[in-house]
C-alpha cells in the first residue's frame, strides 16, 4: 500500500478513477458491516491480492531475458504465421505484454499492423492465460479460487490454447489477400520459456507445501537474472527498477482496490444471505457456460477480468464448487475477453499504438469470442466438470 502511494502520479486517470470506485464501494460494504457487528479480518482485508501484486512484479523482471532485435528480414507466408501465433504464445507466457511490444514494433509498417497481425499477436499473447504459471491470470484464479488444483488446468488449458491457435491461423489465412508478414523468430528464444515452465512443474512436483505462486516468484526473478541479455547487467537492473517497475502503478492500483471491493462484497453476503442466494443451484457445466459468458460480456465492455472474478468469487464460494473448474472458469474469461476486446489492455494498445479501430476489433473477434467460450464449455463439460 505504500508503494501504491508513491506510484500514483503513474496512474492514468481512467485507472485511478476506476480504482477510486471500488475501493469505495468495498469500504462502503466493510463499515456496514463493521456498524451491524460483522466479524471482519482487516489484515485479509488489506492483505488479499498482495500476493498477486508479488507475482506480477516478478513476472516482469522476465522482460529482461529478451533479446535484442537483430533487424533482419521478415519471413512471409503461412509458416511464418504459425511461428508468429506459437512465438507469441511460448515467449508471452514468460516475458508477458512486453512480446506484444517487441512484436508489434518489429512487424508495424507506417506505425500500423494489419488485422490478421494484430489478430495473432492479441489471440495467441492472450491464449498463455489457459496454460502458463507465469500469467497473472494463474494467480488471480489461484488466489479468488482457494483449493484451485494447478495442475489439472494446465491440460484442458493447453487444449484450448492449442485450439484458439489453430482457429486463429485459420481464420488468418482465410482473410489474408496478402502474404502474412511475421516475425523472425529463432529457435534459442524459446528455450528460456520452456525451461521456466519445467521447472515450475518440477519443483512444485517435489515441494507441493511451497505455495505455487511463491514458487513462480522465485524462479521469474532469478531465471530474469540468470538469463538476462542486455549488458551492462547493473545499469540495465537500474533503468528496469527506475521505469518499468515504477510504471506498475495501474496494477498496484486496480489489484489492491479489487481486494478490498472483494472483502466487502463478502463481508454484505455474509451479513445479508439471501441477497445474492444460489444455494438451490450447484456450479455445475450449465452455470460454467452462462457465467463465463456474463463474464466475458462485461470484459468487452470494459470491466478488467479482476474485477469481474472479485465479485463473481464470493458469491459462487459458498456452493463449495469444483475449484478446479472454478479457476478453469477465471482462465477462460482472461483469455478471451482480454483477447478479443477493445477496451482491455491489449485493445487499447493495439488502438493507441497501433492503429487499430474499435469497430474493427469487434468485428475480426466476434466469431471468436463465441466459439472459444463453446469450446471452453465443452473441454470444463468433458475433462473437469
Amino acid at each position: 500500500w505504500l508503494t501504491l502511494f508513491t506510484m500514483l502520479p503513474a496512474v492514468k486517470a481512467s485507472a485511478r478513477k476506476q480504482s477510486v470506485v471500488l475501493f469505495l464501494l468495498g469500504v462502503t460494504g466493510l463499515a456496514t458491516g463493521y456498524w451491524l457487528g460483522a466479524e471482519i479480518s482487516w489484515r485479509s482485508v488489506f492483505a488479499t491480492n498482495v500476493p498477486l501484486l508479488t507475482m506480477f512484479l516478478a513476472i516482469t523482471f522476465l522482460s529482461l531475458t529478451n533479446a535484442p532485435d537483430n533487424d533482419e528480414r521478415l519471413p512471409t507466408g503461412n509458416k511464418a504465421a504459425a511461428v508468429t501465433a506459437f512465438g507469441t504464445t511460448l515467449l508471452g507466457a514468460v516475458i508477458n505484454m512486453s512480446v506484444i511490444f517487441v512484436f508489434g514494433d518489429r512487424l508495424k509498417r507506417g506505425g500500423k499492423l494489419t488485422d490478421a497481425q494484430q489478430i495473432v499477436l492479441a489471440r495467441c499473447f492472450t491464449a498463455a492465460a489457459w496454460w502458463s504459471p507465469f500469467f497473472i491470470a494463474t494467480g488471480v484464479a489461484l488466489m479468488y479460487a482457494p483449493g484451485m488444483a494447478w495442475k489439472a488446468t494446465v491440460a484442458p488449458g493447453a487444449i484450448m490454447a492449442l485450439l484458439g491457435i489453430g482457429y486463429t491461423l485459420v481464420d488468418v489465412h482465410r482473410r489474408s489477400t496478402a502474404p502474412f508478414e511475421g516475425y523472425p523468430l529463432k529457435a534459442e528464444s524459446l528455450i528460456i520459456p520452456v525451461l521456466m515452465a519445467i521447472a515450475v512443474l518440477i519443483l512444485h512436483h517435489f515441494f507441493p507445501q511451497i505455495r505455487i505462486m511463491i514458487l513462480i516468484s522465485l524462479l521469474s526473478v532469478l531465471g530474469a537474472l540468470l538469463f538476462m541479455q542486455e549488458r551492462p547487467r547493473w545499469l540495465t537492473l537500474k533503468d528496469f527498477v527506475d521505469n518499468r517497475l515504477h510504471s506498475a502503478g495501474p496494477q498496484f492500483a486496480l489489484f489492491l482496490a479489487a481486494g478490498v471491493f472483494s472483502a466487502g462484497i463478502k463481508t454484505m453476503i455474509a451479513l445479508y444471505p439471501n441477497l445474492i442466494d444460489l444455494h438451490q443451484f450447484s456450479f455445475d457445466a450449465s452455470m460454467f457456460a452462462v457465467i463465463l459468458a456474463l463474464m466475458i460480456i462485461a470484459g468487452l465492455l470494459g470491466v478488467h477480468p479482476v474485477i469481474s472474478i472479485a465479485v463473481v468469487s464470493p458469491v459462487l464460494l459458498p456452493l463449495n464448487p469444483n475449484t478446479t473448474s472454478l479457476g478453469f472458469m477465471f482462465l477462460s474469461t482472461w483469455a478471451i475477453s482480454t483477447g478479443s476486446g477493445p477496451l482491455s489492455g491489449i485493445g487499447l494498445i493495439l488502438t493507441g499504438r497501433y492503429g487499430a479501430s474499435s469497430r474493427q476489433i469487434i468485428a475480426n473477434n466476434w466469431h471468436y469470442i463465441i466459439s472459444m467460450w463453446a469450446l471452453a464449455c465443452l473441454v470444463n463439460a468433458v475433462l473437469l466438470a
